[in-house]
């Protein structure tokens, strides 16, 4: 049964843990690979995992919601905005108090996906259905995370990838790489939202927070646009104070210098929208204390193993315990699992992503709305351009368990639900070895270097003799022992497709897992 997400659990502290900390930030420069995959010590993690985080976008599903209702394009382009800067203090801080500082996201995990809804809005009572989040980890290296947000009742929809590169100097530095878009059905409108980049700051003294810094803009197809500029650097006018920002709304056949709206104020506080054209101030907005709609999940019976909140309970329950060991213990076994399943799936590049298609080439509105502000989308930088399912969802096509009896952290659910470790090639080589009776698919074992005898004694449903299965055992081995590398068991070069599709049926069939 759904149910409504707690209050966040306070964990252990940077502050508390200052000593470690200083040998954390000491390892950094040694750290080598993608950084954003890099292994925190527990007490810098959060409880979240990436594939949370776009939940931030909806948490007030009315301010989601409003551009919708408004029959003036403008109205539409400064409350867009306004949806956009009022997310931005929960993404950044992912929903932990400001006075907590930052904590790193647990590193989600290939096919790690993140279901939730809002009903209605707990902050107007305003009757506006229901709104949806999926989420889903799409690639792990380099990390990218796909989501899709959508009220289908009101008809808007915002819908993105992204993938973060990370830097250090003395802060830390997170660019963001991707894309989204922001629909409103009623009026057929689409905008392009931007992905700030963002600076990790307070890394030597251990109080960390965020800033975010650039300048952005918001096209769309309405021929209304908005600029935003992020202060924070304390070097420029009066206005640039810690997350501070303005912005305004124009129409792209008018000069920036003539908005119809500015919104001044700060991002993580109190921010003023001000219309231009009558002179007054039409709205202040404090994200503080602006009411936000708890999200709800289904309860941990009902979820499937690779939906988030499920597959890492057991490093947050030790996190909320203060217990790192507890902590460091869990996370290691789900990630060298997923180190393990990787290895036997071509580093990923096998996996295939459960509600996102990847595609080529972006969407063409938005690839016009990127060149209307000068930008270039490159799907490549995030192995594609990754599309919602969205009429198999509405279908009802997506069924629990996703992925059968796989788990992420390789081991399998068997029918009694106690787990099974996943088959790998040793113990795949010891059952061909013994003969047991199971009758593999034909032309597997071709693979093993034993084409030549698979429709004779590999087919029978009997035990075989010793020599058979000593030399099944030499020819396996010398198969299996490939398979890491790639190389084909038959000494040919490279694995074919076929023989790659043989062994990995081999080690799917049921009557192998042990």
């Amino acid at each position: 049964m759904p149910e409504p997400v707690p209050e966040q659990a306070s964990t252990p502290s940077i502050a508390n843990n200052r000593s470690q900390w200083k040998d954390f930030i000491a390892s950094i420069p040694a750290i080598r690979g993608d950084p954003s995959n890099f292994s925190a010590p527990p007490f810098v993690l959060d409880t979240k995992s990436a594939v949370e985080l776009p939940a931030y976008w909806a948490e007030r599903p009315a301010v989601f919601v409003a551009p919708s209702k408004s029959d003036d394009p403008a109205e539409r382009a400064v409350l867009v905005l306004k949806w956009f800067i009022a997310s931005l203090r929960n993404q950044q801080y992912a929903g932990r108090p400001a006075d907590q500082g930052v904590k790193k996201p647990l590193n989600a995990f290939l096919g790690e996906v993140f279901l939730a809804s809002w009903k209605d809005d707990a902050a107007t009572g305003n009757s506006i259905g229901i709104t949806r989040l999926v989420s889903e980890q799409v690639s792990h290296h380099p990390p990218v995370t796909a989501c899709r947000i959508w009220n289908e009742d009101q008809g808007v929809s915002a819908e993105g990838y992204t993938r973060q590169e990370i830097t250090f100097t003395n802060t830390m530095n997170i660019n963001q790489m991707g894309h989204a878009t922001f629909h409103l059905a009623r009026h057929n409108e689409t905008y392009l939202i931007p992905l700030p980049n963002v600076k990790i700051k307070g890394i030597l003294t251990g109080s960390l927070y965020p800033e975010l810094h650039g300048t952005y803009r918001i096209p769309s197809t309405s021929g209304h646009s908005s600029s935003i500029e992020f202060g924070g650097t304390g070097f420029m006018a009066a206005w640039d104070k810690k997350h501070s920002f303005k912005a305004k709304v124009y129409r792209d056949d008018e000069a920036e210098t003539k908005p119809l709206y500015t919104v001044n104020g700060y991002w993580d506080g109190v921010f003023t929208i001000h219309d231009t054209r009558k002179g007054v101030d039409i709205e202040t907005f404090d994200v503080r204390t602006a009411k936000t709609t708890p999200l709800t999940v289904d309860s941990l019976a009902d979820q499937d193993p690779w939906e988030s909140r499920f597959a890492w309970r057991a490093v947050r329950e030790a996190l909320e315990r203060g217990d790192m060991q507890g902590t460091a213990d869990a996370k290691s076994k789900l990630e060298s699992g997923q180190r393990e399943f990787r290895k036997s799936d071509d580093g990923g590049r096998n996996w295939r992503s459960l509600f996102y298609e990847v595609r080529d080439n972006n969407d063409p509105v938005a690839e016009q709305l990127a060149r209307q502000i000068g930008r270039t989308l490159y799907p490549a930088e995030t192995l594609g351009a990754w599309k919602f399912r969205l009429n198999e969802w509405r279908d009802g096509k997506f069924k629990k368990p996703y992925h059968g009896h796989l788990k992420p952290d390789n081991t399998h659910v068997s029918e009694s639900g106690s787990d099974k470790q996943a088959p790998n090639t040793a113990r795949v080589i010891d059952k061909i070895a013994q003969g047991n009776g199971t009758q593999p698919a034909n032309g597997i074992s071709s693979l093993a270097g034993t084409a030549s005898r698979t429709n004779s004694n590999m087919s029978g449903l009997g035990k075989k003799t010793s020599s058979e299965q000593e030399q099944d055992r030499k020819d396996v081995l010398n198969g299996a022992s490939k398979i890491s590398d790639g190389s084909s068991p038959n000494g040919a070069g490279a694995m074919t497709v076929t023989e790659k599709m043989h062994i990995e049926m081999y080690m799917a069939n049921e009557d192998l897992r042990v």
